[in-house]
């Protein structure tokens, strides 16, 4: 058996440059690509691409199949036609330096909100199809995602142990008139997964294309604040009220 070496670089896509506060899958990371492939790297690791929970922590996700929304490119969403340049002309470049997530987070999010509107409104040629295609494929898991992630939002917290019992406890009845009431909602949380596959399938064929490998890396569990766990408590150790009978995993840090 033939092995060949290679070489790689560990960089989340978070840590790359930019101006909105927070690396993303846009020009930035394909600018990366480039210096990498010019320097014969062969790989690029990275962190979970999950949406993270309480802590920000990419290894504490509220979901295993969804990719974070912050690394939506605005420039990519510029490129698709879902954004103008006068909609991101208003926004202050951040400065470098550690992301501060509680300054992003709302830039991000009006601007994700703000695609969803022309996208409803005025829509690309082919997206809508792209988008409907990307629900049929995806509902193993997205349909779960997109409702839990909708009522985490309006709960104020995806530890949904705290929302309404029925919520919580996901009593059909009581989801289905929620989705039914909040349907816009639930479609937007669908639409953002979209876009960031989108971007993420884009950026993983520029990086073929260079010859440049891309690999992550998972947590060892599902956290109990996830979709996953809502969705299918008979997969995990739970209490009546869906909190963990068991806890396994922590390392021995000053909380244990």
């Amino acid at each position: 058996m033939t092995v060949s070496r290679g070489c790689g670089l560990l960089l989340h896509p978070t840590s790359l440059p930019g101006r909105w506060g927070v690396g993303d899958l846009g020009p930035e990371a394909r600018r990366y690509v480039e210096w990498l492939a010019a320097a014969g790297v062969g790989w690029w690791q990275m962190l979970p691409l999950n949406p993270p929970g309480p802590g920000a922590s990419p290894y504490s996700a509220t979901s295993t199949f969804a990719g974070n929304p912050l690394l939506i490119s605005p420039d990519g969403l510029r490129e698709d036609g879902l954004l103008a340049e006068d909609d991101l002309a208003p926004f202050p470049a951040f400065g470098g330096g550690p992301v501060t997530f509680e300054a992003v987070v709302p830039v991000k999010e009006m601007l994700l909100r703000r695609a969803f509107e022309r996208f409803a409104s005025a829509p690309p040629p082919g997206m809508v199809e792209a988008f409907d295609a990307f629900r049929q494929a995806e509902r193993g898991w997205l349909d779960d995602y997109a409702a839990y992630a909708a009522i985490a939002h309006a709960e104020g917290t995806p530890v949904w142990q705290r929302w309404p019992s029925p919520l919580a406890l996901r009593e059909p009845a009581a989801v289905a008139a929620w989705t039914a009431a909040h349907e816009g909602e639930v479609r937007y949380r669908a639409f953002r997964q979209f876009l960031f596959f989108r971007q993420w399938e884009a950026l993983r064929a520029f990086a073929r294309e260079r010859r440049v490998g891309v690999f992550g890396d998972l947590p060892i569990f599902v956290a109990s604040a996830s979709a996953e766990v809502w969705a299918h408590r008979q997969l995990f150790h739970l209490d009546a009220q869906g909190w963990p009978a068991v806890v396994a995993g922590v390392p021995p840090d000053y909380f244990s």
